[in-house]
């Protein structure tokens, strides 16, 4: 079992690349799904959930290649319908195969993927979107089964502004026959970049990063090409380590259109934030205060930069309150804080953090995948010597970015846990 090893205390400067982001590449690569051919993707993460985006879109017959950061998929011979529970049960993203699939071929079997680490999230809204698009659902034995000759163009309602179910059920819009309205769609730049894939491809979406996103269904869709854009989560991970360690970081690839609601939190914590073209320039300035946030659905502070920031708060002047309302266990990584001398409080969805002087080198586990980037903060800025185990949780979401802070100045090391 590997381990991440952080001698904590350095200050970090100096220019890092944010990678593609993660949370676009796996809608786009399954949007693939949607038209036969030839279809290619550049700055496309190397990462564990990519990984298993190739193993399932081979699975269900594609030829992929990988050179690099680009993603080649060939969907020339048959397309299979199924993606079966091995794969699906890996990445919660993997549902998203069912709008391509019942869309194009007219019938989709996926396994339902579960809850996870950080809390259930269901996926009836999906299926609900679907059925009113004529969709016929059924579930058995574990699996989804959608099946329809071909959609038809709805009005649908979502319940919450759901980002995969927005995905999902844009895409299976893509090829109906007719207009789909979506009300109370996401609106995160994810759901922005899928939909000028799409349209990219030779569909009709408008609207997308408003709370309605209608599509006007084709009767088919050519292969894309496309360039992933960078990684908000990284980058914002990375102009938080210039505070924490009271560093000096040029972010290239931190938009700033991307990063509102995280940049206004920082500013109010006394970081000089400063756009340049092409990122975001980043320095702590010796002090940090105590800020609240309230996680919400973009435009509001992102739920998976929530972990991150806590663990700056763990060194504030004073007193701070999270609230998480998007997910319902998302506290999990405060347990390790507190075994570096954190001091924190949770009660319901809230968590209390008292800022104390500093930070204290420990082993700690992390749970999940922004648990894991909560921890290395933390670590980059404490005294002495902290292990980070299970770290096959930041493999999914962080390319390299172990070499990427020690190129800034940290000193980490990936090793195995038993010193071999």
């Amino acid at each position: 079992m590997e381990q991440i090893v952080i001698h904590g205390g350095r200050k970090l400067s100096g220019r890092v690349q944010v990678s593609g982001a993660k949370n676009s590449a796996l809608p786009l690569l399954f949007a693939t799904l949607l038209a036969p051919g030839t279809h290619r993707l550049t700055n496309v993460p190397a990462l564990r959930d990519i990984d298993t985006v190739e193993k399932l879109l081979v699975t269900l017959g594609a030829e992929v290649r990988r050179e690099g950061d680009l993603f080649e998929v060939c969907l020339n011979g048959k397309t299979e319908t199924t993606a079966p529970y091995d794969l699906v049960r890996t990445m919660r993203a993997s549902v998203l195969v069912l709008g391509p699939l019942v869309a194009r071929l007219g019938h989709a079997r996926v396994s339902l993927p579960g809850g996870c680490a950080i809390g259930a999230r269901p996926i009836n809204l999906h299926l609900k979107g679907l059925e009113a698009m004529g969709a016929e659902i059924t579930l058995d034995h574990g699996y989804v089964e959608a099946r329809c000759d071909r959609l038809k163009g709805a009005r649908i309602y979502l319940d919450m502004p759901t980002v995969g179910g927005t995905e999902n059920l844009m895409m299976a819009a893509a090829l109906a026959d007719g207009t789909t309205v979506l009300e109370n769609a996401a609106r995160e730049p994810e759901i922005v970049e899928l939909a000028e894939a799409i349209n990219a491809m030779g569909g009709k979406v408008a609207g997308a990063g408003t709370d309605t996103v209608t599509i006007e269904g084709v009767d088919e869709l050519r292969p894309l090409e496309f360039t992933v854009m960078p990684d908000r989560i990284e980058a914002g991970t990375f102009m938080i380590a210039a505070v924490m360690t009271q560093g000096d970081i040029e972010v290239v690839g931190a938009l700033p259109d991307h990063q509102e609601a995280l940049v206004s939190k920082l500013e109010e914590a006394g970081a000089i934030v400063t756009p340049f073209d092409g990122g975001m320039r980043v320095q702590g300035t010796g002090t940090i205060q105590s800020v609240d946030i309230r996680t919400r659905a973009f435009p509001g502070f992102p739920t998976d930069m929530q972990a991150q920031f806590m663990a700056l708060m763990c060194l504030a002047n004073g007193t701070s309150v999270i609230n998480e309302r998007v997910f319902e266990n998302r506290f999990m990584h405060v347990c390790e804080l507190q075994r570096m001398g954190a001091d924190i409080t949770i009660e319901g969805h809230t968590a209390t953090v008292r800022g104390i002087k500093k930070l204290l080198g420990a082993p700690v586990m992390a749970t999940d995948l922004r648990a894991s980037a909560s921890l290395i903060l933390a670590g980059l800025a404490a005294e002495n010597t902290t292990q980070i185990s299970r770290i096959y949780h930041l493999d999914r979401g962080y390319e390299q970015i172990e070499k990427k802070l020690n190129a800034l100045g940290a000193r980490i090391e990936r090793c195995r846990a038993d010193g071999v």
